[in-house]
């Protein structure tokens, strides 16, 4: 038996031979050797291309990881050291201390008529032999000296009274008194008083704002207003003068707890309402 090629077109022919030629599978087949042959140089061509791709990767990225390592080394020895900082302790001189130069004395003793058994031996006067015979000096105590030539002699040193610190009762503000404070002429007075000396704010009125702001205050032992603040606002016109009409009140009794005035907290409602 004869080899057959199978890349010739040999075998088509004898396959279809004594045939129609001139039907489409003779044509398909004519051509099936060459279709074969150029799959195959695609794929060779395609394996190629792929194997040259992957090698010249590798080659890149090897050279990078080279150079990348070249340019840490050359950077790890161009690095100037780092000179370790020596702290330099400042030491501390100790001044010399000054010693004060202070003469020997005697204490003066005042003459105080005593019993003879209520007199120490170090409070008796001394004669004036006794003081012609020492070297000493009078003075307001006794003091053994360390330079009775150049030294001076100790003096009593007089304190001045400070002024006492304002006792904390003193400045206490109390919240519950048993007698509290009030307005000259009593309550309806105090709503008189606010009724004439509130001014209504003209833009409250113009929008129709009214309601009761409640003030609290300290009216002081003397009468006095003060730390007027609002504890709860309707509008901040009403607000504000509410703060103001009661900073003009005139000065109130003071409250009193234990029969004397104290400092005292004290609520107020302002009511604005139109007419």
């Amino acid at each position: 038996m004869s080899k057959i090629d199978l890349i010739s077109n040999a075998w088509c022919d004898l396959v279809f031979e004594g045939r129609n030629q001139n039907y489409g599978a003779y044509r398909l087949r004519k051509g099936t050797s060459k279709r074969n042959v150029l799959s195959i140089v695609i794929v060779l061509i395609a394996a190629v291309v792929i194997f040259s791709a992957i090698a010249i990767k590798n080659v890149i990225e090897a050279n990078q990881r080279v150079a990348v390592t070249t340019a840490v080394e050359l950077s790890k020895i161009e690095a100037p050291k780092k000179k370790a900082k020596v702290e330099k302790t400042p030491v501390k001189i100790e001044q010399p201390k000054q010693v004060e130069r202070v003469k020997s004395s005697i204490k003066f003793t005042a003459p105080v008529i005593k019993k003879d058994e209520d007199v120490k031996p170090e409070e008796e006067m001394k004669n004036q032999d006794d003081l012609q015979k020492t070297k000493t000096t009078i003075g307001a105590f006794n003091v053994v000296g360390n330079d009775d030539i150049g030294g001076e002699v100790l003096k009593a040193k007089e304190e001045i009274a400070q002024p006492e610190p304002p006792k904390e009762e003193e400045s206490k503000v109390f919240d519950v008194v048993e007698e509290q404070p009030s307005f000259p002429g009593g309550q309806g007075a105090l709503m008189q008083w606010l009724s004439d000396n509130i001014k209504y704010p003209v833009i409250a009125a113009e929008n129709g704002i009214q309601g009761r702001v409640i003030v609290q205050f300290v009216v002081s032992k003397t009468g006095s207003i003060s730390n007027v603040n609002v504890v709860r606002g309707v509008d901040p016109s009403l607000d504000k003068e509410a703060v103001r009409v009661v900073k003009a009140m005139p000065n109130w009794t003071p409250g009193k707890q234990n029969g004397t005035t104290v400092n005292v907290r004290y609520t107020l409602p302002v009511t604005f309402k139109l007419q």
